[in-house]
């Protein structure tokens, strides 16, 4: 490498270096705030950095923030393939994986729709919807990445992530009752639980609440919906590539660098070659990588923007968190 062009990534690191350490701070206080307090750590670094968004103004750190919102974003995302294997999801058999795929699709196709009938663009109801169906924050997240760029964008992502983590916690607390309160043995109350609870952690607190039997098949179902992700997101960027030869917009690449890297990390994990260490040092980075994006997120938005959402978008992850609720309760009785 030549001189130059090492000059030009020391200067590249240097600029970037300010940003990242303040998103690293902020993740490595939202991680001891949600460790202490119980709360979603997504939860705690969208707040934390709402709290400092005078730093992505001109300066220092601006350039920093908008790299860990933008990129550190698309590497969190790609290492969660690292959590699945295709031995997890054989092993459940026809009926989980049937529930899964159908409520994915049947609940963002209907969120879609329904954001259309309120006003709102159906991209709109894409990321509610996924960040619904599949994993919380970690899916609003990777389904930003793959959208074009829009002046409205992070801050409906914002809205997203803060919306889904809340009723998550939500449903966390609730769910298990009703699993309790409708008799399901553990493997129902396991399903039931991994295929309507938004974020990985709350299901497996809500899980293993009930039993280790509920806990461990609701983190394989839950799973399950994680793979989904590469799916929605190769259909999110080729809705986008669509619209964007239609209007005259910049056409995202039809599959994302970060979907290919999920793609391939999944396979390898599937081998049983990768050394648990390294599964749970990529999970963990990619925690790292995701906590720190959503804080650069957070810096980047101003609370006045989020003021002005109205109550429509609140009723609208409110009603798909609902219809996923019954919509799973339901193909599992018509499976029984």
């Amino acid at each position: 490498m030549s001189s130059v062009a090492i000059g030009g990534l020391q200067g590249r690191a240097r600029q970037l270096f300010p940003g990242l350490m303040a998103c690293g701070v902020v993740a490595a206080a939202a991680s001891f705030l949600s460790e202490h307090y119980g709360a979603p750590v997504m939860l705690f670094a969208l707040l934390l950095g709402l709290a400092m968004n005078f730093l992505s103004a001109e300066g220092a750190c601006a350039a920093g923030i908008g790299f860990t919102a933008r990129e550190l974003l698309r590497v969190g995302v790609a290492l969660l393939g690292l959590r699945i294997t295709a031995d997890q999801v054989a092993q459940l058999g026809w009926q989980p994986l049937l529930i899964v795929v159908g409520s994915v699709v049947i609940t963002i196709a209907v969120s879609m729709l329904v954001a259309r009938l309120m006003g709102f663009p159906s991209i709109f109801g894409l990321l509610t919807g996924g960040a619904t169906a599949i994993c919380g924050a970690s899916a609003a997240l990777a389904l930003a990445a793959a959208l074009p760029a829009h002046p409205q964008k992070e801050r409906a992502t914002l809205f997203t992530v803060i919306g889904v983590s809340a009723l998550s916690t939500l449903a966390m607390i609730v769910y298990p009752m009703i699993a309790r309160a409708l008799g399901l043995d553990p493997q129902a109350a396991g399903i039931f639980l991994g295929g309507t609870i938004h974020d990985v952690a709350q299901v497996v607190g809500a899980g293993y609440s009930l039993s280790r039997e509920t806990g461990d098949m609701a983190t394989v179902v839950k799973l399950m919906r994680v793979a989904m992700l590469l799916p929605v997101i190769v259909f999110a960027a080729a809705l986008t590539r669509a619209r964007g030869a239609d209007t005259g917009g910049e056409r995202p690449p039809l599959l994302p660098w970060f979907a290919v890297g999920f793609a391939v990390l999944v396979a390898i994990n599937s081998t049983g070659l990768v050394p648990k260490a390294v599964q749970m040092a990529g999970s963990e980075l990619s925690r790292w990588c995701l906590i720190a994006a959503i804080a650069g997120i957070g810096m980047k938005t101003q609370l006045k923007e989020l003021a002005t959402v109205g109550i429509k978008p609140v009723a609208l992850m409110l009603g798909e968190t609902i219809f996923l609720a019954l919509l799973v309760l339901g193909m599992m009785q018509l499976m029984r």
